[in-house]
This record gives C-alpha cells, structure tokens and sequence, in this order.
C-alpha cells in the first residue's frame, strides 16, 4: 500500500442506514483522477454497507455540507 503522501480522505455512502450518510476513509490516489478506496482499521462489512467496497476504483467529487467541502468517492 502506498505512504501517507500518496492517500487522501475520500467518503463513501453508507447504503441501508435510513438516512443519507457517509463514511470517510482513506484512498489511494493513482495518479489519474482515480482512486483505490482502502478500509478503515474497523471496516466491517457486516455492520456497514459501503456503496463501493475497499479495493474499488472510484472518483471523486467535492461535495458540500453544514460541516464544510469533502470528496465524495463516485463511480469511475
């Protein structure tokens, strides 16, 4: 897996919570708009539904809440 420099933060939709709510988690970037998602150190797919599993090749959009601007991982 790459170093820290080589990953940023990126959120992935929780499917089946109720509400529409996300995760973030890190992601290696590839170097060509795309991204590797990694788990988080308690990924458990029997408590949380991702939309896109660790491993997947996703994008991101810059998305915006009361919280502030973070990268949503979308479909590559």
């Amino acid at each position: 897996m790459g170093s820290d420099t080589n990953t940023i933060e990126l959120h992935v939709r929780l499917r089946n919570e109720g509400t529409e709510v996300s995760r973030p988690t890190r992601a290696l970037d590839l170097g060509d708009g795309t991204f590797k998602l990694l788990p988080t150190p308690d990924y458990d797919p029997e408590d949380e539904e991702w939309e896109f599993v660790p491993g997947a090749i996703v994008r991101s959009e810059r998305h915006k809440d009361e919280n502030g601007e973070y990268f949503l991982a979308v479909k590559a």
